[in-house]
């Protein structure tokens, strides 16, 4: 994008690769008679980056002049192996660059995806984006406990490769038109339907490579008139219009290959009529069901226009056990996580079941990223597992909404589905302790064979 943001990556990837993790602690430490002096002799070498405003304007990016004159201070500072220097020459192109970045957000904001700011990435090991603050999110983040070079940026999101191993990260910063009412009043609203107790669609297992596997399979209209699953997705559409939330995320494994064109169609209609004040009841992030489908299981994200934002793959197959056997979801993962960001919300991620329970793979995401907010669709036998992890992301100031579905009741365990859902939210030091996680209580109709699919549960995320 501009030759600034190559620069900032060689001088973090120059810093992550030379120092050791104690430099970092040491660095927060420094005496004020160095700190001084550091200062000094940066504004005398690069003195445009100082003054009243002390911001770097979208002019001064496409001026070669100045980014010479700081790659040339930088091979001085690495000549003498200055490196306080170098991370303070960092820190203060990241404050500079502050307005440009949040033009930059509204650049992004247009269009379908967004890469890397800076083009340098693959010899870097490091991917440069702007930074969407959260309202949740502690200022210090993380500074206690990990010793990172991200704890010294405030308007850069810096994402190492090394940390991401051969994952693929794909970016959508959302519109400042949706959640409206989070502009005004800094509240998120969160919907969640575990939609009913009944599962159409069958498991079918199958062996390849001496290993045991399970697929969904569902229904087809080969042979009827009219689509098998249209009860299915009247329910689901019917939660969708009438939730006035700013988000509404549905369970794993509850949707269907004919669902997206039928809640698509159904939005489609209200534009067509021109049904205004039912366009605005509408979810401004639609995450619909998961099915199975070719290998994947899959998640597609709607906004309130109808239009497919994503889709986002399970990654990481779960294992089922039947008796002595036991039988791998047969799911091929493609490595690419989506990541949204809004300004206040800072960034979210859909983890799928799974997904999230494999803590290695959700701690890669939300330290590489940053995560605010995780959506964990799931067709999970009970939630002890779920809880656990919600303490990982709790200590990261990340948010999580977690939705199972009573679909996957199995006989004899009904106590584990004393709740149905979770929100695990970051609570002020005032309020009360109980605000930090909010179950869903599952409906006793559920355990009764009465399912009458009216439930429905909402939480809103606060600014702390």
């Amino acid at each position: 994008m501009y030759p600034i943001f190559d620069i900032i990556a060689e001088l973090c990837s120059y810093i992550i690769k030379t120092c050791p993790e104690d430099f970092f602690v040491k660095y927060s430490c420094l005496s004020s008679v160095q700190k001084s002096r550091i200062d000094e002799e940066i504004e005398e070498n690069l003195s445009f980056l100082f003054g009243e405003e002390n911001i770097i304007n979208f002019s001064d990016l496409e001026n070669t002049e100045i980014n010479d004159k700081i790659k040339e201070y930088f091979e001085i500072l690495k000549n003498r192996e200055d490196y306080p220097a170098i991370l303070r020459l960092i820190q203060i192109l990241d404050k500079s660059l502050k307005c440009v970045l949040k033009e930059i957000i509204n650049e992004f904001q247009r269009d379908n995806f967004s890469v890397a700011l800076n083009s340098n990435r693959e010899s870097t090991g490091l991917g440069l984006l702007p930074r969407c603050f959260c309202v949740w999110e502690r200022k210090n983040r993380l500074s206690h406990s990990y010793n990172r070079m991200d704890n010294f940026l405030t308007n850069l999101l810096l994402m190492e490769n090394d940390i991401l191993g051969d994952l693929i990260d794909k970016h959508f910063f959302l519109s400042n038109e949706m959640f409206r009412e989070f502009g005004e009043k800094g509240t998120l609203k969160v919907a969640a339907s575990p939609l009913s107790t009944e599962r159409h669609f069958d498991v079918k297992t199958y062996e390849k490579d001496n290993v045991m596997y399970y697929e969904i399979v569902y229904e087809t209209n080969e042979d009827k008139k009219e689509n098998p699953y249209i009860k299915d997705n009247e329910l689901i559409w019917s939660k969708i219009k009438d939730c006035k939330s700013d988000i509404i995320i549905f369970p794993e494994m509850m949707g269907n290959p004919y669902m997206v064109d039928f809640i698509q169609e159904k939005i489609s209609r209200y534009k067509r009529d021109l049904e205004i004040d039912n366009i605005n009841k509408l979810p401004d992030l639609i995450i619909l069901p998961s099915f199975m489908e070719k290998n994947k299981n899959t998640v597609f994200v709607l906004n309130s226009s109808g239009e497919v934002i994503c889709k986002q793959s399970k990654q990481n197959p779960y294992r089922a056990e039947n008796g002595k056997d036991a039988y791998l979801e047969g799911i091929i993962a493609n490595k690419v996580i989506n990541i949204f960001h809004y300004e206040g919300i800072g960034r979210i991620a859909i983890l799928i079941c799974k997904d999230f329970l494999t803590t290695k793979y959700m701690e890669k995401l939300m330290r590489c990223f940053k995560l605010t907010l995780i959506l964990v669709p799931s067709f999970s036998t009970g939630s002890y597992d779920f809880v656990r992890s919600f303490d990982l992301c709790a200590h990261d100031d990340c948010n999580v909404v977690w939705i199972n579905t009573c679909a996957s009741i199995i006989k004899g365990k009904e106590a584990n589905f004393k709740n149905i859902g979770y929100v695990r939210k970051r609570i002020s030091r005032e309020d009360d302790e109980s605000q930090m996680l909010c179950g869903m209580k599952i409906c006793k109709n559920a355990f009764d064979g009465k399912c009458d699919k009216t439930c429905i549960y909402y939480e809103t995320l606060n600014k702390v």
